[in-house]
C-alpha cells in the first residue's frame, strides 16, 4: 500500500492522457509543473499527435518510448477503456484521474466505478479519484493539479491536507497561504474508488515534511484503516485535524432498540475523534489556524497559558474567550508578580490575562521586558499576544514594526512556546511575513475567538497525545444468543455484570411463589421474545405486595397481552425486587456500518428520550474511557449528587459499563443492537434492571 502511493505521490516522470489547449484542466496541469518547480519529465498525449502546451504530442503513452511513473487522466468516460489499456501497454502504474460521471451521478454511475475498479486492479493501476483534482506534493515538487494553486510556494510547509472535495482542498490552500502558511501536500481524492483518505493519512503518517495532516471529509471508507492510522499517528505526535460534513442523524438503526436513534453516523465519527485523538473542527478557518499552531509547536507539555496584550479590553475579551475555549489563564506566582511590578508603569497591574499598558506605544522595549518573567513562571507552558502585524513596509518601519521586534525579542527572553495572534481575522502579507521571518514570531491572523479555540484544541490534543490511548482488549466468543429480557440479564450476569435477580414464572403461581422468595414488593413483566418494550402493552407492572396482588398482575398482564399482541408467544413473566433510589444510567451498543460496534451511556430511564445526552466510544472499552464518557454528559452533575440525592460511585459504574461491552462485543457480529435500561447506580454499586438485545435476521 504504501510502495504504491510514494511512486504516485513522488513520481519523476508524468503523461498528461487527453492533453489538449482547448482545456482549461489540461492547460492548467501543463502549467502547473512550471509553477510548482518540478523537475522530471512530463509527457503529453493525444491521439491526433501534433503540438500541445507547447510540446510534441505522442500519440499514446505506448508511443512516449520511455517509463512513466504516473498519468492524468482527462479523457471523457467512453475513452477511458482504451486509455487504460495504453496504460497498461505503457507499463504505467499509477493514474489520476479528472474524468466524472461516475459514482457521484447515481447507480448506473456507480456500477460504471466498480467496473472501472476492477479494470485498474486487473492491471496493477494505483487509481486516484475519479472525480478528483488531483494532487501538490509541495515537499518534492510534484504536481498533477487541475487548477492554479495559490502562489508563490511558501517553502517549509508542513500541513498535508487531504479532501474528497478538490474544490475544497483548493480553499483550504488559499486560505493557509493567505495566512503565511505553507503545506507539505494538497491532496483530493474525489470518488475514492480505489485510493482513500484513510489509505493517505496513512502514508503521511510516515512522510517526513509532514507534522500535522488536515482532512476534509463527507464519508470515511475503510474506517479501519483510519483508526489504525490515527492510532500511529498519535504515537509519533503527529496531529489529525478534521473537518466532517453531514451531522443528520443517518445512521443505520436497530428497529427495536432506542439506541438506533441516538446514535447518529456524525456521533460515532465524533467518538471515534475522542477515543483515536483525532482533533474535529468545525470550518476551514479552525482546520487552518489548530493546524498551523501544532504544526509550529507540536505537544504542548505544561497546559498554562499566559495571555499578553496592551489593551485592558482585549485582555478581557481575551479570558472570557479563554474560559470557552477550555484554555487554563492560571494566576501568576508572586516571584512572576513581583518581576513585573518592577518593570511596568506605576499604573500597570501585575495580573494574567498581562495588560502591558500604553506605556509600550512610547517604549515598545516594555513589551520584552514585560514578557521575559512569564517564561520562569511554573504554570505556564505557552504564551500569547495579541498584536496585529503591520501590513506595509511603511508601517513595517514605523513604531508598529518596532514593537513587533520587541514581542519578539519578549517572546526569545521568555524561552517558551509563544504565538502572536492578530486582534481582528486578517491575512499576512508580504511585508508582513518577511517581518515575522525576522524575527522568527509564530504568528496567526485568526482573531480573538478562532485564535483561543484553536489553543484550547492543541492543548486537549497534547494532553490526550501525552496519555496515549487505552488499549481494551477483545473479549473471546459467547455461545449464547439471548432473545427475551430475562435471558439478557441472565447472559449479562455470566459475563461479570452485576444484574437485578429474577426469577420466570409461567403462571400465577410461580409468580406468586417467586414473590414469597424475595420478600417486600415486586416488579412483574411480561417474557416474550415477540416484544422488546413491554411497558407500550401495558407488560409492566410495579411495586407490588402479597399474593393476591401479584396474581392480580398476572393476570392484567396476560390480558394486556392479548388484546395489544394476541399473536404473540410468550413464557410467562418475569418477578424482580423492586430497587429504589440511585441513578438510572442508559447503556447502548449497536453497530456502525462505518466503525462497527459503539457503545452509548447517558441517564437513564425516561430521560434517556427526552434529554438524548449520551455519550459514545467505539468498542471495545476501558473503564477509564467510560469514567471520560460519564463526565461529558449535560447532566453529569446529577451522578455526584444533587439536591440531597446521593451520587453514584462512578468507578463501579464505568466498570459494568465496560463489561456489558464487552458483553455485547463477545455475542459477534449477528448482534444488532444490546441496551441495558436502566443500568441503576448508586454509592455503593450498579445493577443492570433491564435488559435487551437485537439480532440481526
Amino acid at each position: 500500500m504504501a510502495a504504491s502511493l510514494e511512486s504516485l505521490f513522488r513520481a519523476r516522470s508524468v503523461a498528461l492522457v487527453g492533453a489538449t489547449d482547448r482545456s482549461i484542466w489540461s492547460s492548467a496541469a501543463h502549467a502547473n509543473f512550471a509553477r510548482i518547480g518540478f523537475e522530471g519529465r512530463v509527457h503529453v498525449v493525444n491521439r491526433k499527435g501534433g503540438m500541445v502546451h507547447g510540446l510534441a504530442a505522442a500519440t499514446s503513452c505506448a508511443a512516449i518510448g520511455e517509463p512513466v511513473d504516473a498519468a492524468l487522466v482527462m479523457v471523457p468516460e467512453a475513452a477511458i477503456p482504451e486509455a487504460f489499456a495504453d496504460l497498461r501497454a505503457a507499463g504505467i502504474r499509477n493514474a489520476v484521474m479528472l474524468t466524472s460521471g461516475f459514482a457521484e451521478i447515481g447507480a448506473e454511475g456507480a456500477a460504471r466505478q466498480a467496473a472501472l475498479l476492477a479494470e485498474a486492479r486487473a492491471q496493477g493501476v494505483t487509481l486516484l479519484g475519479p472525480n478528483c483534482l488531483g494532487f501538490i506534493n509541495y515537499a518534492d515538487r510534484v504536481p498533477i493539479w487541475t487548477t492554479q494553486p495559490p502562489l508563490p510556494v511558501l517553502p517549509g510547509g508542513a500541513i498535508g491536507v487531504v479532501s474528497q472535495s478538490g474544490a475544497t482542498a483548493g480553499f483550504i490552500a488559499a486560505f493557509a497561504h493567505r495566512q503565511g502558511m505553507g503545506l507539505s501536500y494538497q491532496i483530493s481524492t474525489g470518488n475514492e474508488a480505489d485510493v482513500n483518505v484513510a489509505r493517505v493519512v496513512d502514508f503521511l503518517v510516515d512522510d517526513p515534511a509532514t507534522r500535522v495532516i488536515g482532512l476534509f471529509l463527507e464519508t470515511v471508507h475503510e474506517a479501519g484503516t483510519l483508526a489504525a492510522a490515527a492510532r500511529r499517528a498519535l504515537a509519533a505526535g503527529k496531529p489529525i485535524v478534521a473537518i466532517k460534513i453531514g451531522a443528520s442523524e443517518t445512521a443505520a438503526r436497530a428497529a427495536a432498540a432506542h439506541t438506533g436513534s441516538l446514535v447518529g453516523d456524525d456521533r460515532v465519527f465524533e467518538a471515534a475523534c475522542r477515543q483515536l485523538g483525532m482533533i474535529r473542527v468545525p470550518s476551514i478557518e479552525a482546520l487552518v489556524f489548530t493546524a498551523g499552531l501544532l504544526a509550529q509547536g507540536g505537544p504542548i507539555r505544561k497546559r498554562g497559558v499566559g495571555l499578553v496584550s496592551i489593551s485592558g479590553g482585549v485582555c478581557e475579551m481575551a479570558a472570557d474567550r479563554a474560559e470557552e475555549a477550555g484554555v487554563p489563564v492560571p494566576a501568576l506566582a508572586p516571584e512572576t508578580v513581583a518581576a513585573l511590578r518592577a518593570v511596568l508603569p506605576p499604573f500597570g497591574t501585575p495580573n494574567n490575562p498581562l495588560d502591558v499598558t500604553g506605556g509600550a506605544m512610547l517604549d515598545p522595549a516594555l513589551f520584552e521586558r514585560s514578557l521575559a518573567p512569564l517564561g520562569t513562571d511554573p504554570s505556564l507552558g505557552l504564551l500569547a499576544c495579541f498584536m496585529d502585524v503591520p501590513d506595509t513596509a511603511e508601517e513595517v518601519a514605523s513604531y508598529r514594526g518596532t514593537i513587533i521586534r520587541a514581542i519578539g525579542a519578549g517572546f526569545r527572553a521568555a524561552g517558551l512556546p509563544a504565538v502572536l495572534l492578530s486582534v481582528l481575522p486578517r491575512p499576512v502579507t508580504e511585508a508582513g511575513r518577511a517581518l515575522l521571518a525576522e524575527t522568527g514570531i509564530t504568528y496567526f491572523g485568526s482573531g480573538v475567538p478562532e485564535g483561543l479555540a484553536a489553543i484550547g484544541r492543541a492543548l486537549a490534543w497534547s494532553a490526550r497525545q501525552e496519555a496515549g490511548l487505552a488499549k481494551a482488549a477483545m473479549p473471546p466468543a459467547a455461545e449464547a444468543r439471548p432473545r427475551t429480557e430475562h435471558a439478557t440479564l441472565a447472559y449479562l450476569a455470566t459475563q461479570g455484570v452485576p444484574a437485578i435477580p429474577q426469577h420466570l414464572a409461567a403462571d400465577a403461581a410461580a409468580a406468586v411463589a417467586a414473590a414469597r422468595r424475595i420478600g417486600g414488593p415486586v416488579a412483574i413483566k411480561l417474557a416474550s421474545p415477540d416484544i422488546a418494550h413491554k411497558s407500550d402493552i401495558g407488560g409492566v407492572l410495579l411495586n407490588l405486595e402479597g399474593d393476591a396482588a401479584v396474581a392480580d398482575g398476572f393476570a392484567r398482564i396476560m390480558a394486556s397481552l392479548r388484546a395489544a399482541r394476541p399473536e404473540a408467544r410468550v413464557e410467562g413473566v418475569v418477578v424482580a425486587p423492586m430497587r429504589a433510589g440511585g441513578v438510572e444510567l442508559f447503556v447502548g451498543m449497536l453497530r456502525d456500518p462505518l466503525w462497527g460496534p459503539a457503545i452509548a451511556v447517558g441517564l437513564g430511564g425516561v430521560w434517556v428520550e427526552a434529554l438524548r445526552d449520551t455519550s459514545l466510544r467505539l468498542l471495545p472499552v476501558t473503564p477509564g474511557e467510560v469514567l471520560e464518557m460519564l463526565a461529558e454528559l449535560r447532566g453529569a452533575r446529577l451522578l455526584d449528587g444533587y439536591r440531597g440525592s446521593p451520587g453514584i460511585d462512578r468507578p463501579l459504574a464505568a466498570e459494568a459499563v465496560a463489561r456489558i461491552g464487552d458483553a455485547a462485543l463477545a455475542l459477534g457480529p449477528g448482534l444488532a443492537a444490546l441496551e441495558v435500561n436502566p443500568l441503576l447506580a448508586g454509592p455503593d454499586g450498579c445493577e443492570a434492571l433491564d435488559g435487551l438485545a437485537v439480532w440481526e435476521e
